[in-house]
């Protein structure tokens, strides 16, 4: 439809422009006319003028000879008839005569000359510059099935269309983006068309909603959710507004992906134990059918557009990498190993349309990049394309749009593949939002119109309550009720968010998880341990601390994965949900393998240096990601020391903290006066002694 429209206004243009050319060959011709009229009529005129003087000049002539032959006039007659003459001479001086003559055609002509250019321009249409139709504005049913009647409006508003700057190269591809933002602690799917800056949720049920992927036609968007209690897939249907169940499982599914005929979804299931790929047909006329059976963990599917090829991410080698399953040869014995990267874990798949290549993001070197490699030469390199997470093609395949954070958002960026050009922002989304995925089929416009589905959760995730400081500009210290710590107290700035945050982990948990504490508060004068920090964070009621000690056991109640991000290392903690929910209600199974930190004490001289490695195998059950759910209430996890390798008091992967934009200092200041800190307030610099010349 939009070639369509595109081509009628092409046509339309071109047809307005042969008018415009038209019309100005006839003004010039017209012009040409007039001009060698003037010119003829001038030289005509000047003729004539030559001969009626030469005329008047034979007369005088004739009159003098007359006078000379007669002799008899008297002498006042022949002055009277010499001054006569001289007058008649004057006054009929044929020069000026002839300029007066030719001043009056000359003023005609330009005003004959005028009057037509003025009938040819007024009569054409004005030609309007070239405009990008928005088919957001226009009543028609692109998403409509084939041969299906659209839907035309019988007479559009009479107002002006406004000229659209158009699109950057990199988004002639057009169409919609789909993607999962998260907010009030909770994971919903947005989408947004090609060139607007408005994005609307579309899927929002109460419970989490994400891994959005579009249908070939663009017309429905397979997803995985919680709505019904546990992980299941899901299609929902732009046109109709009708959502359906498409699995019926109490274990996890999840990472649905489309075949290119739109007739399977290929995802990842959990299943006695084990993560596997499995394939559903979408008429629901078969049952799942398990694709690989290994048993490392296999996830993150990608059907290839050719569909006999299907790439997913496993853990198979021991690390995480991507794998090729043809469905010619179905065997994990004939599985390739694409990657095989040993430092690098790649995940989030995207093939791109031609099936050529593969694109996917993985951290490298402390930063997170986009790589695209070739899916038909194996022995080719990855090819580095841009700094991001998370990339889906354009409809093209010509550029590719990934996921780039900074410190308070993300923003939707497309960068070029096939042609040289530089990455263009598409939408600036909020911080974490994950999951792009690019259709060629522009929203329903009674979706963009409708302006969404409204947010489910409308009340706030906490509200702090705080008295308001005293005399002195001090806040005081809430006590944690109910929660085991050495001293279980918080800032009353903060305090309300922890206590919602305990509540929202013990219902996604199903035990309590933040009901005993290593740490909440210490006391200014509490010395710290060897390779804690003596301006320590404890000090200020902001930080807490869980028990470390959950790593130990098997299977362990806390798993933690390191992540390498910049210059500094991060944990990413997983805690198991109760025995009594490992059936999928809570929770999901890990994709990562976790860091074995207490290796570094059993004799591997290896593991000693490097602070733990990695272990042998992904612990099998249900886990919550407590680092995105703490995250929910404002708590961030800690980096660890520079020492923490040697040092284990370092490593802080038990450690949150909310500072609320404060420095250290400015954080005691809100519990301690500039005389109660003693030496730990800053020390004025004594002013600079001048020297004497």
């Amino acid at each position: 439809m939009y070639a369509l429209l595109s081509g009628v206004t092409l046509v339309t243009g071109g047809v307005r422009q042969v008018l415009s050319v038209g019309v100005k060959a006839a003004a010039a011709l017209i012009l040409g006319v007039a001009g060698a009229a003037w010119f003829v009529i001038s030289r005509i005129v000047k003729l004539l003028w030559l001969v009626v003087g030469g005329v008047a000049r034979l007369s005088r002539s004739a009159s003098a000879r007359l006078v000379g032959q007669t002799g008899v006039r008297s002498s006042i007659m022949a002055r009277r008839a010499a001054r006569a003459e001289l007058r008649a001479v004057v006054a009929e001086d044929p020069l000026r005569a002839q300029n007066r003559l030719l001043s009056l055609m000359t003023a005609a002509l330009l005003a004959v000359l005028i009057g037509v250019v003025w009938w040819a321009t007024s009569s054409a249409t004005p030609s309007p510059s070239l405009v990008i139709v928005d088919l957001d504005s226009l009543n028609i049913n692109l998403l409509a099935t084939p041969g299906a009647a659209a839907t035309v409006p019988a007479a559009l508003p009479a107002t002006p269309v406004p000229t659209v700057t158009p699109l950057p190269a990199v988004l002639e591809a057009r169409g919609s983006l789909a993607f999962t933002v998260r907010e009030r602690g909770q994971t919903d799917i947005w989408a947004v068309n090609i060139g607007s800056r408005a994005p609307i949720r579309i899927v929002g049920s109460p419970a989490d909603d994400r891994d959005p992927a579009w249908s070939p036609d663009g017309r429905r968007l397979a997803f995985a959710s919680r709505q019904d209690g546990n992980w299941e897939i899901y299609v929902y249907d732009l046109v109709t507004g009708a959502t359906t169940r498409m699995t019926y499982d109490l274990s996890f599914q999840g990472g649905p992906r489309w075949s290119p005929d739109g007739q399977w979804l290929v995802y990842e299931s959990y299943q006695g134990g084990n993560l596997d790929i499995y394939v559903v047909p979408v008429d629901g006329s078969q049952p799942a059918q398990r694709v690989t059976e290994h048993p490392a963990p296999d996830f993150s599917p990608a059907w290839s557009p050719d569909g006999r090829r299907i790439a997913f991410v496993s853990l198979r080698d021991g690390n995480q990498d991507i794998y090729l399953f043809s469905l010619d040869n179905p065997s994990d014995d004939a599985v390739v190993n694409l990657t095989n990267t040993p430092l690098r874990q790649e995940d989030y798949i995207a093939w791109s349309p031609d099936g050529r290549f593969l694109a996917y993001s993985a951290l490298d070197e402390g930063v997170e990049k986009v790589f695209v490699r070739s899916s038909v030469d194996l022995q080719a390199p990855a090819q580095v394309l841009e700094r991001g997470r998370m990339p889906a093609w354009s409809p093209d395949g010509a550029s590719l749009v990934f996921a780039v954070d900074s410190l308070e958002s993300t923003q939707l960026v497309a960068s070029p593949f096939t042609d040289v050009g530089v990455a263009t922002l598409i939408v600036p989304v909020p911080l974490g939002t994950a999951r792009p995925t690019w259709s060629g089929a522009p929203l329903p416009p009674t979706l963009v119109n409708s302006g969404g589905v409204p947010l489910a959760v409308t009340s706030s995730l906490f509200i702090e309550q705080e008295n308001r400081p005293d005399a002195d500009g001090l806040y005081k210290l809430g006590q944690l009720v109910g929660v085991k710590a050495p001293s279980p107290y918080l800032s009353e700035r903060v305090n309300d968010s922890f206590n919602a945050l305990r509540e929202s982990a013990l219902k996604a948990l199903g035990w309590d998880f933040l009901g005993e504490l290593e740490d909440a508060f210490w006391q200014i004068n509490r010395p710290p341990q060897p390779g804690e920090e003596r301006r320590n964070w404890y000090m200020t009621g902001r930080q807490f601390g869980v028990n470390r000690n959950l790593i130990v056991g098997f299977p362990a109640r806390m798993e933690i994965v390191r992540e390498d991000i910049g210059v500094d290392v991060y944990w990413r903690l997983y805690v198991r949900v109760a025995d009594d929910a490992q059936s999928g209600q809570l929770g999901e199974p890990l994709r990562r393998i976790p860091w074995d930190m207490l290796s570094r004490s059993q004799g591997d001289v290896e593991a000693y240096d490097q602070g733990g490695r990695l272990k042998a195998e992904v612990p099998g059950g249900y886990y919550v990601d407590f680092t995105e759910l703490a995250a929910d209430y404002g708590w961030q996890r800690v980096p660890a020391g520079s020492d923490w390798r040697a040092n284990f008091n370092s490593a802080n992967y038990w450690l949150f903290r909310k500072s609320g934009g404060l420095t250290w200092y400015a954080a005691m200041r809100e519990l301690y006066t500039d005389g109660q800190l003693g030496g730990f307030a800053p020390t004025p610099a004594p002013p600079a002694t001048q020297t004497q010349p």
